[in-house]
């Protein structure tokens, strides 16, 4: 049994906005992932099978282990096919805002996003969601936007819609969301779904190969050039830190989403609790948090890093340069010793 965390106003809402249009927008947030792709084209495929014109639109690319999943062909990227997804954006009669809690997440495309005549639905599982939505189905103790939009479609009465590609679609969002299960996945309620999506005739097993062993000869001698040359640990704070520069990333013929889980790795060595990873983009530093047992990762992302996210995964960005960015991650540790077990 699962349990009825949507509340029963935004269930009848929602259903009814979907059930008075045709032509539905799903944008996700910039930076694309597991969870924001798959929360979107589970979505996409529900509203086929009701019969509905849903598009997907991204601020820019996805990454290429993310390419196999039902439908993710159909999917805009705003960066390349800017004119035809900002008319799709102005001619939609709802929009979906999936896996993001403030519109700057869209980048880009957030001015056509903003100024579009239609209602707006936000399905989002990250702290203090904006205003911008007119219906906010925000609840950050679950694990996943994919998990919501599960929720979702069952609340609406529409499980029987749920077919094979949708489920696969929900099992891979909740899976990268939560790394694999280790994270953010405590709750019992998580396997119960899981066991529905199984039913549904879900290969949780090739969805894991297709998702985390696909990676290409560069990227694998990318991540030994990190841990041999670029991982820094810090004993006294329970830290580690791994930094690229674009030079390096170009090195290694780097393509989106190489880098994927290294921010992960560190954790797996004895007394490290915490591990951030910065790589250096073209106009800023792209910062990923994650952290073991109370440690807030969120909170370092905040104050640092105008980010945010979950306690134990978090991102962030820095305008400084990569040398400052570190000197600035340095210099805060010793106010995180009271957060470390």
């Amino acid at each position: 049994m699962i349990s009825k965390i949507i509340a029963e106003d935004l269930i009848t809402k929602a259903k009814k906005a979907i059930d008075n249009v045709d032509k539905i927008v799903i944008v996700a947030h910039v930076g694309p992932d597991g969870d924001a792709i798959g929360a979107s084209l589970a979505l996409w495929h529900y509203l086929m099978t009701v019969e509905k014109e849903p598009v997907i639109i991204v601020p820019n690319p996805f990454p290429n282990f993310l390419a196999w999943m039902p439908g993710a062909e159909c999917i805009l990227d705003y960066e390349s096919q800017k004119e035809k997804s900002d008319e799709m954006i102005a001619s939609a009669e709802l929009i979906f805002a999936l896996d993001f809690n403030t519109a700057s997440r869209l980048g880009d495309m957030a001015d056509a996003v903003l100024i579009a005549p239609a209602d707006k639905i936000l399905v989002d599982h990250h702290l203090h969601p904006d205003t911008f939505a007119k219906i906010k189905i925000s609840y950050p103790e679950i694990s996943s936007t994919s998990e919501l939009i599960f929720r979702l479609i069952c609340r609406m009465g529409d499980f029987s819609m749920i077919n094979l590609a949708c489920a696969e679609c929900i099992y891979t969002g909740m899976m990268t969301d939560t790394g694999g299960f280790t994270y953010n996945s405590n709750n019992q309620e998580i396997y119960t779904i899981i066991a529905e999506l199984i039913k549904l005739g879900v290969d949780k097993d090739e969805i894991y190969r297709k998702v985390f062993n696909t990676y290409s000869v560069d990227r694998l001698r990318l991540m030994g050039f990190c841990l041999y040359h670029k991982m820094k640990v810090y004993p006294e704070y329970r830290a580690a830190l791994i930094t690229l520069t674009k030079k390096e990333l170009d090195e290694f013929n780097y393509i989106n989403g190489d880098a994927e889980g290294f921010v992960n790795i560190p954790l797996s060595i004895a007394g490290v609790d915490f591990s951030v990873f910065m790589r250096e983009d073209t106009d800023k530093i792209k910062i990923s948090f994650r952290s073991q047992g109370t440690f807030p990762a969120n909170k370092v992302a905040a104050d640092l890093f105008n980010g945010g996210g979950h306690l134990n995964a978090a991102g962030g960005e820095s305008k400084l340069t990569l040398d400052d960015s570190v000197k600035k991650f340095e210099e805060a540790l010793p106010d995180y010793q009271d957060f470390l077990e």
